[in-house]
């Protein structure tokens, strides 16, 4: 037995083969941008910090002490920054809708009209424009729905959670900035080991976080190993031209 579509009948091994290979990583809710960009940064930071004090001088509790003050200071700000920009980001969409439902009271035909020519745009028939806008404008909710899909590019009932990306973004600056402090942690005052250590965990997050994309992942992992490269030399000749007094 087969179930019909509009593109002829479907076996059910095609639509089992379809439904394995048919598979999406999960990259809704406001996590994935927020995560990546907190471990990148909790990493970049602290091994720029810990290259800059370290080449003016500083000992291992000095090095320490700026790690774990960059690290907390850090992960809140990222948490903050994520929650307002995304609630921020959120109320705007909101306000595009109550516009968006406002014009469909006011002027429907022209709205209509306005969807007709976004379908057209995208290659359907004149006939096929007219009647699945027609449809659509049936339902005043769903028409608002498909005009800000349309018009923005977003869709109103799935917008990322603020608290989400706050606390995606707190934990992963967290575990990002701990990473080269770790050597500092257990005991070592050498800042190649700290650099080394940092340099390791850039790579292996870059690699990581290929598994999204496209990229290979050792492009991903030295691409991000690069950037950490060029923050920590940068603050490394900060230091080494300002130094740290010992006295």
């Amino acid at each position: 037995m087969s179930e019909r579509t509009g593109a002829g009948a479907v076996g059910p091994e095609e639509l089992a083969a379809h439904d394995s290979d048919h598979a999406h990583s999960d990259i809704s809710g406001g996590w994935l941008r927020a995560a990546v960009f907190g471990a990148m940064d909790g990493l970049v930071t602290n091994i720029a910090l810990i290259a800059g004090v370290g080449g003016g001088g500083a000992d291992r509790q000095v090095i320490i002490l700026t790690g774990m003050a960059g690290l907390v200071a850090g992960a809140f700000s990222m948490a903050l920054g994520e929650f307002a920009s995304v609630d921020t980001q959120n109320d705007a969409v909101q306000a595009e809708v109550e516009a968006e439902r406002r014009e469909l009271e006011r002027h429907p035909h022209a709205e209509e009209a306005e969807l007709v020519g976004m379908y057209r745009e995208m290659g359907l028939s004149q006939a096929t424009s007219e009647a699945v806008a027609r449809e659509i404008h049936a339902d005043p909710e769903l028409a608002v729905k498909v005009h800000i899909s349309q018009e923005l590019g977003v869709d109103p009932d799935e917008q990322p959670s603020p608290w989400t990306a706050a606390v995606s973004s707190f934990l992963c600056f967290s575990v990002g900035g701990l990473i080269p402090l770790i050597p500092f942690l257990l005991g070592s005052s050498s800042l190649a080991l700290g650099l080394i250590v940092g340099a390791i965990g850039l790579f292996v997050v870059g690699a990581l976080t290929s598994r999204f994309t496209t990229r290979p992942w050792w492009v991903g992992g030295l691409r991000q190993l690069m950037f950490g490269a060029i923050a920590a030399g940068a603050t490394y000749l900060v230091g080494s031209l300002i130094g740290v007094s010992t006295t």
